[in-house]
């Protein structure tokens, strides 16, 4: 059965660090795009961060400004587990995360918009001032 799991959300302060984690069965996240997108209340979902493959021995990681410098993708393929690090969190972090993995395309979050694309349940990041 193909699916991503997330785990890892919870509440936290301003200032805290949360570590997100998303495991795949199924599939190998080492031959797909792979992301984090996050949902506000009341908003739509939105890219976060994402991880390109790249070559066998290099892989491109994009994030957005609001998180950059604070939050950071990686992977462990011997897991075959993404994780979101997030440091330095803001109130307005709070929302659903999401992971998700797919064909690349052409721009960085495009992967997501595949028919052929694995989406995760999500896990709630909750920040308080």
């Amino acid at each position: 059965q193909l699916q991503l799991v997330e785990s890892g959300g919870g509440s936290v302060q301003a200032g805290g660090s949360l570590r997100l984690s998303c495991a795949a069965s199924g599939f190998t996240f080492s031959d797909y795009c792979v992301g984090w997108f996050r949902q506000a209340p009341g908003k739509e979902r939105d890219g976060a961060a994402v991880m390109h493959p790249g070559t066998s021995s290099t892989s491109y990681t994009y994030y957005v400004d609001s998180v950059k410098g604070r939050f950071t993708i990686s992977q462990n393929n011997a897991k075959n587990t993404v994780y979101l690090q997030m440091d330095k969190l803001k109130v307005d972090d709070t929302g659903m995360y999401y992971c998700a993995a797919g064909p690349c395309g052409r721009d960085w979050f495009d992967f997501a918009q595949e028919a052929s694309a694995y989406w995760g349940q999500g896990t709630q990041v909750t920040v308080s001032a």
